[in-house]
């Protein structure tokens, strides 16, 4: 009798979308003895817990790995008592955690993947508002050549080496912003679960979620990279935001509900704030005539920062590595903690 693995990422999103070669590369991973079920329906790849589509749970009955977009409640139930372990395309697990509650089903994640692409973006985000950009932009609107506004010192123009970056969160996403603010000279300091893990080469200080309102007040730069969790929800709130320092540039690539958006845009129109790169919001699109659409001092990304052309590469190569340790017995990577929430 064949054991079985479910693949639920046929995402209607390009990027997202499982292509024939990872497919086949699961299949030469697995080896004789497995049966690879492909789910045809549509995957949503925009959530967490995964949207559970009837064909995913008719797969999951009597499968033992599943890989989707989360876990949706119905595959969990279809497969009671013979999941092992279900693998998630995403970095947010919340809700798929909630599904799996009860359960001895390990649960992985794609946290490590997203990493090199988020970090990219998030740099790029940090020069977009420190080196000016957005006013360049700005007076190209106008047809203005503005260059005595930036001679003149108007535009605050800032040199990377001169910026102290804050990561909250110096998981594999957060780590990897930091060793690029290291290379670029930038001061690098961070905050962790569990900061006696410590950071990259480079960082000058870690500390622990305590912490969080010194990280802010020695930040130029602050970035969210934390995960989503009841220790981490609304925790950049007024407090922490009227802490930095004059003229700092907030970056958001964790989650909307970490961030109090409406302190935020008050420090933003006060001209507290420089600017904010943010790539997630507390709603999810961001509903019209938001504020931040046509703030001057918002970029705003519709949660797109992870997106490049690679990602198939990265995460099939995480998939495979994890079919080889588990057919060997061996603890798997990416593993979710249950009780940290990621």
């Amino acid at each position: 009798m064949s054991r079985r693995l479910v693949v639920d990422l046929a995402s209607p999103r390009a990027a997202w979308r499982i292509p024939p070669s990872a497919v086949q590369a699961i299949r030469d991973a697995l080896g004789a003895g497995w049966e690879v079920v492909e789910v045809q329906a549509p995957a949503a790849s925009d959530g967490d817990g995964g949207s559970g589509t009837p064909e995913a749970a008719a797969a999951a009955r009597g499968a033992e790995i599943y890989l989707g977009y989360g876990v949706p409640a119905g595959v969990v139930a279809a497969g009671r008592g013979s999941l092992r372990w279900v693998h998630s395309g995403t970095a947010g697990i919340g809700a798929s955690l909630r599904h799996l509650a009860g359960t001895d089903v390990v649960l992985t994640n794609s946290a490590a993947v997203h990493a090199e692409p988020i970090a990219d973006w998030a740099i790029a985000a940090i020069g977009y508002f420190a080196r000016g950009l957005d006013r360049m932009r700005e007076f190209q609107a106008a047809e203005r050549w503005a260059r005595p506004e930036f001679t003149d010192l108007h535009v605050p123009v800032r040199e990377f080496a001169d910026l102290r970056l804050g990561v909250f969160g110096l998981g594999g996403i957060g780590a990897a912003i930091a060793r690029r603010a290291v290379a670029l000279g930038m001061h690098v300091i961070g905050i962790r679960r569990r900061p006696e893990r410590g950071g990259p080469r480079g960082v000058a200080w870690v500390g622990g979620l305590a912490d969080l309102p010194r990280l802010a007040a020695e930040s130029d730069c602050l970035v969210i990279a934390a995960p989503h969790t009841d220790h981490t929800r609304a925790a950049v709130g007024r407090d922490v935001l009227t802490r930095l320092p004059q003229d700092a540039i907030v970056v958001n690539v964790s989650r909307g509900t970490l961030l109090d958006e409406t302190a935020l845009l008050e420090l933003l129109d006060a001209g507290r704030v420089r600017g904010a790169a943010l790539d997630v919001f507390a709603v999810e699109p961001l509903p019209g005539a938001h504020p931040f659409w046509r703030h001057p001092r918002v970029l705003v990304s519709p949660h797109v920062a992870a997106v490049t052309a690679r990602f198939w590469e990265r995460e099939t190569g995480l998939i495979v590595e994890n079919i080889k340790r588990y057919l060997a017995g061996s603890p798997l990577a990416n593993t979710v903690d249950p009780e940290a929430g990621y």
